[in-house]
């Protein structure tokens, strides 16, 4: 069985790859790999388990409440809230785990398992793979020791989670947001409800699109991965900016006045800025990771603030963080993580924070995001190819070798298999946008040929 941990859990087409029986099975895993950590020692466990609106979610959350009731822990259930929610909450209310529903910005019928650990930390790459070897062990046929009686877990419903996420959101706002006028496209997610509240409350007149989930609409033709709706609604209401989230809203891009896009690299560069200014910007340091726009590290260096680079994936930008006391960091697909009020990315957290820089300088988004130049970047996936084998292949490495001499100094190019789905990604950067395609459009043909 290859490894079922990628870089945001566990994730797959739902009753195909995930099935009820593996989301109930890692689960009963994950509450003895955690009780054997000492986790539970000394207290009844709870878990906090929420989803996305997904159709599918509805049996695998009752696939992973059982199991882990099964084994002994209360289960807190907290119905659909963005995973940012899910994980504040496991903090806020002390339980020993949390557990999100969702492929984030994958189309509808894939869906994930997201484990968090005691105060809404991601789970440590170590335990993710005790809670794989115990799974399997067990899916094998060595029996579970089970609790009986009083011993098992208890599941009730947790209805004041909505406000509670809502009033955290609120409470560490800068300012407020009043005179702003915002489009928010909410992909049909889970801050379908959220978000446009909590803008509402810090005071910006709210225009919604993609706030009416159905199980079978989620990321369809909206959200973060589609900004076409959002870009004609905010130029259609004369709107300041806007702003969309993906599935379970732990990502954010904005849109200015005009309509163009502002992604999570002139994002981090707006909040560092915002974040240096009001003294809570620790090390005058922001992570990202090795996809970020060159621009974004040539401004950042031209504002005296350091820029630390890591692999892709939130996980790793937030593991960095960590280790050096960081505040601010995140990706160019709009995973913002500001550790003093969030222990992953927030999508919502991230909107409201922008727009309060916007309020409280009276500037323009295009304004302040013009502090860093987009060099052209392009990103192609490759799909149906052995992804495993893209550091080994010799005539890989010798067409990238190739492709960063004819860039140069201007260009970088960077190859990586997907954490979260089976494919490969070619990013070439560029100067000029037609040399980067030229370039992405080569070595996309070499992934085909080499690792097909």
């Amino acid at each position: 069985m290859g490894r079922l941990f990628g870089t945001d859990g566990v994730r797959g087409v739902a009753n195909v790859d995930l099935t009820a029986e593996l989301a109930l099975g890692l689960s009963v895993a994950a509450a003895h790999v955690l009780a054997e950590a000492g986790t539970f020692e000394g207290h009844r466990a709870t878990a906090v388990v929420g989803r996305d609106p997904r159709a599918s979610g509805e049996f695998l959350e009752a696939a992973v409440v059982a199991g882990l009731a099964s084994a002994g822990v209360d289960v807190l259930r907290v119905g659909v809230l963005p995973t940012p929610a899910v994980a504040y909450l496991t903090g806020a209310l002390g339980a020993d785990l949390g557990v999100m529903l969702s492929a984030s910005h994958n189309a509808m019928p894939d869906n994930g398992v997201k484990f968090f650990a005691r105060g809404g930390h991601k789970l440590a790459d170590e335990l993710e793979d005790r809670i794989e070897a115990a799974y399997d062990e067990h899916r094998t046929g060595a029996p579970w020791k089970r609790p009986t009686g009083a011993g098992v877990g208890r599941v009730r419903t947790y209805d004041q989670g909505f406000d509670q996420y809502v009033a955290h959101l609120i409470g560490v706002l800068p300012n407020r947001l009043d005179g702003l006028k915002v489009v928010l496209d909410e992909a049909h997610g889970a801050a379908a409800r959220v978000s446009p509240e909590a803008f509402t409350r810090a005071g910006a007149e709210v225009v919604t699109i993609g706030t009416e989930p159905n199980g079978l609409n989620i990321n369809d033709g909206c959200g973060s991965t589609h900004l076409g709706l959002l870009k004609a609604a905010v130029v259609e209401h004369g709107a300041d900016l806007g702003i969309a989230h993906d599935g379970d809203a732990d990502r954010c891009l904005a849109v200015d006045a005009a309509g163009e896009e502002v992604d999570g690299d002139q994002i981090l560069a707006v909040l560092a800025l915002a974040m240096r200014e009001a003294g809570t910007l620790r090390g005058d340091a922001v992570v990202a990771t090795v996809m970020s726009n060159l621009g974004f590290k040539i401004a950042m260096e031209r504002e005296g603030i350091t820029l630390v680079q890591t692999a892709v994936g939130d996980r790793y930008v937030l593991e960095s963080m960590k280790e050096h006391g960081y505040a601010l960091g995140g990706e160019q697909s709009g995973h913002v993580i500001v550790l003093d009020h969030a222990t992953t990315g927030d999508g919502t957290l991230t909107g409201l924070m922008l727009a309060a820089r916007l309020a409280s300088t009276g500037r323009s988004l295009a304004d302040l995001a013009g502090v860093m130049r987009r060099l052209p970047q392009v990103l192609v996936n490759v799909p149906d190819v052995d992804k495993s084998r893209v550091t080994t292949s010799a005539e890989l490495a010798t067409a990238v070798s190739e492709a960063e001499q004819q860039l140069g100094s201007t260009g970088r190019v960077l190859l990586r298999s997907s954490g979260t789905e089976p494919l490969v990604r070619v990013m070439v950067e560029a100067a000029d946008i037609e040399q980067a395609r030229a370039v992405a459009g080569r070595l996309a043909d070499v992934v085909k040929s080499a690792l097909g």
